[in-house]
């Protein structure tokens, strides 16, 4: 492994750690270990692909550990890594055609992760699941690391330093303005159902979500929330505090949320909804037991057109014109040739695919314009809440799709992107009680419907009306979906693969 090139150690107390050397000993200590772990972690972004070096972005004890030498007593120490791994670059997928480039910031075969290692003499029996290994040399030889998630005194630590706003370091916590303060001693537990990030529960009052991969500037699913709230809208969970680290080597966080800054956005906390059930989950439901779900889906559609309409309120609002729709189409039709060359089954679709991205660049021809706006950008079932009432929904996870780069997933889109995602949703849930049954069909077809009829309720106009811009979205989605299902999950390759079918033979 190559010699870190670290911007900033600190210890505990704020100061600088003493020189490079080592903090290279301790990258070179970890990295053996790492190269094992990191792989086997869901939120590992590059499987498959092999890790040909790391360099350490910073190093900070928000609880001291003890170093090899010193009296290692019972307390455990915390050691909070910003890590970047470098693997050889995936083949080239194309942006959504309305950037610059779906290049990643930074290196391009290098993504950041955020780790927060619990340090021990010993390990006890209960976080073996969660151990890291021990590193034979460097200022942490012969002690026992492992996930600090898992371990309840230190995710409560990082309670207590996001109830006290502040800096160490690069690390800077803060407090949203106005909100409610967060009481001490709430217990933690890790929720064990993330995909791309990970979530601590404290008691039932809060969630805490960490991001795992981290970007430079500030992620939608802090800045997003933010604006609804200004906005007033109460169909999102407002924050109340959380915590980033500056990327540059002087160690100084920005005043605020650093929108275009250097900051990268590490955790947010929010209050936690107990006894909401996810969109997925009820769906489900209705469908093992042959239920309506229409009022529910009417719902929905109209709590996601009131964010829709806050966040068009509260953030900047653009054109898209006829060159940005021609971009649009491409990057859609682009899309579909990468996932056809790995997806054979697509092949024979693709003429009829193509025709729903060609209506798009039709309408540039026309000289036909869309307004494009902040969206939620990944939005499906699993993404709303539904209290017990089961007639208050409320959106979470606004980050976007995580395998996209930052700043795509800032970029304002047409407000039909969430609404296709959905739509989308609606079709996976009714293929998982059978596909091609006539009964999940009319379900499906049902609550497609539904949710549309309660869009157009709140906004005056149903997506459904805008035909071609909606189609080539939900094309491009299911497009999408067949490349995530033949990578990762191959028997869910149907479920798709019946919407291509269906969309391609609306576009002949």
């Amino acid at each position: 492994m190559s010699e870190s090139s670290l911007p900033l150690t600190v210890t505990a107390a704020g100061r600088p750690a003493p020189g490079q050397r080592a903090a290279g000993g301790l990258l070179r200590s970890l990295a053996p270990l790492l190269t094992e772990w990191l792989p086997r972690q869901r939120w590992f972004a590059g499987k498959g692909r092999p890790i040909s070096g790391f360099s350490l972005v910073s190093a900070t004890e928000l609880l001291p550990c003890a170093h090899a030498g010193s009296d290692a007593g019972a307390t455990p120490g915390l050691l909070h890594l910003l890590v970047r791994a470098r693997q050889p670059a995936p083949p080239h997928e194309p942006g959504d055609g309305t950037g610059t480039g779906s290049g990643t910031d930074g290196s391009p075969d290098a993504d950041c992760y955020q780790l927060l290692v619990g340090v021990r003499p010993v390990l006890p029996p209960e976080f073996a699941p969660a151990s890291l290994g021990t590193p034979t040399d460097g200022p942490l030889r012969g002690r026992a690391l492992y996930d600090a998630l898992h371990d309840p005194r230190l995710t409560g630590l990082l309670l207590e330093r996001l109830r006290s706003p502040g800096r160490l370091g690069p690390l800077r916590f803060v407090t949203a303005p106005g909100a409610a303060a967060v009481p001490s001693g709430l217990r933690p537990r890790v929720l064990d159902a993330e995909q791309s990030n990970s979530s601590v529960v404290y008691g039932s009052a809060y969630i805490l979500k960490l991001f795992r991969r981290v970007d430079p500037g500030l992620n939608p699913d802090l800045e997003l929330p933010l604006a609804l709230a200004r906005g007033g809208c109460a169909r999102v969970p407002a924050p109340t505090a959380w915590f980033e680290a500056a990327a540059g080597p002087d160690g100084d966080a920005p005043d605020g949320p650093a929108a275009e800054g250097p900051g990268l956005t590490l955790g947010v906390l929010q209050p936690y909804l107990p006894g909401s059930g996810d969109g997925w989950q009820l769906a489900q439901r209705a469908l093992a037991g042959r239920r309506d779900f229409t009022a529910a889906a009417r719902g929905l559609g109209r709590a996601t057109a009131e964010v829709h309409a806050t966040l068009a309120d509260t953030l900047p609002t653009a054109p898209l014109r006829g060159p940005e729709l021609e971009r649009l189409a491409a990057g859609m039709a682009a899309r579909l040739e990468v996932a056809a060359r790995a997806v054979p089954a697509l092949r024979p679709y693709r003429p009829g695919l193509r025709n729903a991205f060609a209506a798009v660049a039709g309408l540039a021809r026309l000289g036909q314009a869309r307004r494009v706006q902040r969206v939620h950008g990944d939005l499906h079932l699993g993404q709303a809440l539904c209290g017990a009432g089961g007639d208050e929904w409320t959106l979470i996870d606004f980050e976007g799709e995580p395998a996209r780069p930052l700043h795509e997933r800032r970029l304002p889109q047409p407000v039909v992107r969430d609404v296709a995602g959905m739509l989308r949703s609606f079709d996976y849930a009714a293929c998982q009680q059978g596909t091609g049954e006539r009964w999940t069909r009319d379900w499906a077809a049902a609550n497609r419907a539904a949710y549309c009829a309660g869009y157009a309720d709140v906004a005056g106009t149903d997506p459904r009306d805008d035909a071609r811009l909606l189609r080539a979205f939900e094309t491009d989605k299911a497009v999408y979906e067949v490349l995530y299902e033949a990578r990762h999950r191959p028997a869910w390759l149907p479920i798709p693969l019946s919407a291509v079918r269906r969309l391609a033979a609306a576009g002949d």
